[in-house]
């Protein structure tokens, strides 16, 4: 069964997230390693980051993080315990004793076109992870994007994730749920694709090395075939709301309209 919806699937973003993410980039690489060869290749590179407040994304990229991570009793009501005295003092017990939630590691993969005659890095296509929109990770994610942008890197930024801040913003940006950027090596703009939740996923230029042209990337296509190959719509139960944040009214009515024929059937 194909996704009922005609562009990216909110259902996507909440803890099948991290098989959506590893599934896109190895889908891009399919998708460009023939265009690209034999003067490019196409490698995907894994870096980690520790989600150090890995609390915000309880219920939905964590749904099991609590119970995972708690390693004693659950949460201790403790407002019947009597004060207990020191140096003349009464001290007052804390009512509740929470579990500390220690980091998490994340895994997030990056798509890199490097030149075969000498290795070098050309473009970057970056999928953009909840950790890359939130402190702390946010900040070095931005500093990654400036280094890139001083080393003459193609840069590709893939938004498919609602919630969360944008590392790119201005003014003129139109508020949309999805979005995905190019900023050229050296260029002084930044081409956006703005994409609405009835939107279809563009077809992208990846741009490589003067004077080799641009190489397309179907994005709508890659994000088509992985839903089919990993049978994403087992997973999903399309009669609850999407994950956080909730939609806006708009968006609601749309998304019940387009539901409705498979929650009747359901």
């Amino acid at each position: 069964m194909p996704s009922p919806f005609p562009g990216m699937d909110p259902y996507l973003e909440g803890y099948l997230w991290a098989d959506v993410h590893n599934a896109l980039a190895n889908k891009i690489r399919q998708q460009l390693a023939p265009k690209i060869q034999p003067g490019y290749t196409v490698r995907l590179e894994v870096y980690l980051v520790q989600d150090t407040a890995p609390e915000s994304e309880i219920g939905i990229l964590y749904p099991d993080v609590e119970v995972l991570r708690q390693k004693s009793a659950p949460l201790t009501a403790k407002s019947s315990s009597l004060p207990i005295e020191h140096g003349g003092i009464l001290l007052t017990p804390a009512p509740l004793i929470l579990p500390l939630m220690p980091p998490i590691e994340v895994r997030i993969p990056t798509v890199e076109i490097r030149d075969t005659a000498s290795n070098t890095l050309v473009t970057s296509i970056e999928i953009l992870s909840p950790v890359n929109k939130r402190e702390p990770g946010i900040t070095p994610y931005r500093q990654k994007r400036q280094r890139l942008y001083r080393a003459n890197v193609h840069l590709i930024e893939i938004d498919l994730l609602r919630r969360g801040t944008r590392p790119f913003v201005h003014p003129r940006l139109p508020s949309v749920p999805y979005l995905v950027t190019l900023t050229r090596a050296q260029a002084q703009e930044i081409e956006v694709w703005p994409i609405a939740l009835s939107d279809l996923l563009p077809v992208i230029p990846v741009p490589l090395r003067s004077p080799d042209a641009d190489v397309p990337l179907d994005l709508a296509s890659a994000l088509r075939d992985i839903y089919h190959e990993a049978f994403y719509n087992l997973s999903i139960d399309y009669r609850e709301p999407p994950p956080k944040p909730a939609l806006s009214e708009e968006e609601q009515a749309w998304v019940d309209a387009l539901l409705m024929p498979l929650r009747t059937k359901a």
